[in-house]
C-alpha cells in the first residue's frame, strides 16, 4: 500500500520546524567560549598578559593578527 504525503496548499500553509532553545544553548555557549579563547590568543597573547612564555604563540598567530587589524610591532 503506497503512502501519500500531503502537499501544503493555500488552505494548509507550511509550518517551519521549531528547534527548542534548550537544544541550541549548550552549543552557543561552547562556541562563544571557543571564540573568546581564540580572540585572546590572536589579540592579546604577548607581553605582560601572556599565558605561555616566549614568542611561540605570537609567531603562530602573527598573520592572523595583521589580518584582523591587531598591532603587534
Amino acid at each position: 500500500m503506497a503512502q501519500t504525503v500531503a502537499q501544503p496548499t493555500a488552505a494548509t500553509p507550511a509550518v517551519p520546524a521549531t528547534l527548542p532553545l534548550r537544544a541550541i544553548a549548550p552549543w552557543a555557549v561552547f562556541f562563544g567560549v571557543l571564540m573568546l579563547v581564540l580572540l585572546y590568543f590572536v589579540g592579546a597573547e604577548q607581553g605582560a598578559t601572556s599565558v605561555f612564555s616566549g614568542t611561540v604563540v605570537h609567531e603562530w598567530v602573527h598573520d592572523a593578527r595583521h589580518l584582523l587589524g591587531f598591532p603587534c610591532h
